[in-house]
């Protein structure tokens, strides 16, 4: 028996093999979830259609998470398909590529809205139409990256994006617990090769620095993002809600960091 057995899972922002959130859909489908998708590009579905299959799903919806009618749309097909939701998963996340890189002070208006509307608002939308489906509570657990609290170069208008969505996961908890008893929380991922990451400036000597300097030397894998999914979407914790779960190596905890460590002796 699987964890997850019966329960029902709706995850948006699978791109490609690469995804976070593809670990994390893998994950809760080995647990026995029931799996459906939403991506959020055209030119994506030739990717996750393949991945999908794999994970016995027939579910899978394009969505621009920034339009309303697109998204009533999606969970009206998802009502009218599967029922209810036990498992709402938002890894989404978009900045302009001006907006990324060069100088925190530069950032643009239009680069700041539409980077908050895409990457922290739509926690908040998918979660008032995911709400009357999680009939029998439920559990929301978003994305989210260390620059949130501390400065990491070249993130800038996605670093406030990410702030807004840790904030929106603690209201959101304290909102839905105590009539629908839904959790949410956040997971913080260290370092990661996707193709969300991949248009960071700068995000290659990120990935190395995390390898070198974490406590446990090590880089995270979207499967380690999955399996700390399926705890927090599991009976295991069904007690945990408004939390930042960080699955990074334990980067989180330092503070100087030595970039040319010595060997350790054994």
């Amino acid at each position: 028996m699987g964890l997850l057995d019966g329960k029902k899972a709706l995850i948006f922002g699978v791109a490609n093999k690469n995804s976070i959130a593809w670990g994390v859909a893998q994950a809760l489908h080995r647990e026995g979830a029931t799996i459906a998708y939403s991506y959020g590009l055209d030119k994506l579905e030739k990717r996750v259609r393949p991945l999908a299959e794999q994970t016995n799903s027939t579910f899978v919806e394009l969505c621009d998470v920034s339009d309303d009618e697109q998204l009533d749309a999606l969970f009206a097909k998802y009502k009218a398909e599967l029922g209810t939701i036990d498992i709402l998963i938002h890894s989404v996340a978009f900045s302009p590529g001006d907006d990324l890189g060069g100088r925190f002070s530069d950032m643009s208006r239009e680069g700041f809205q539409v980077t908050m509307d895409i990457s922290a608002y739509s926690l908040v939308a998918m979660a008032q139409r995911a709400r009357p489906l999680m009939t029998n509570g439920g559990t929301i657990i978003a994305m989210t990256f260390y620059a949130a609290e501390k400065v990491m170069p070249r993130y800038n208008s996605m670093a406030l994006a990410k702030s807004a969505l840790e904030t929106a996961v603690q209201y959101l908890a304290a909102d839905l617990g105590p009539k629908e008893k839904i959790r949410v929380n956040a997971i913080s991922a260290g370092a990661v090769k996707t193709l969300a990451a991949s248009g960071i400036p700068g995000f290659r000597d990120l990935l190395n620095a995390s390898e070198v300097v974490s406590p446990l030397r090590a880089l995270i894998t979207p499967d380690d993002v999955g399996n700390a999914s399926v705890w927090l979407c599991s009976e295991w914790g069904r007690y945990v809600t408004g939390e930042i779960l960080h699955v990074d190596a334990g980067y989180n905890i330092l503070g100087f960091t030595d970039l040319n460590p010595e060997e350790e002796s054994e």
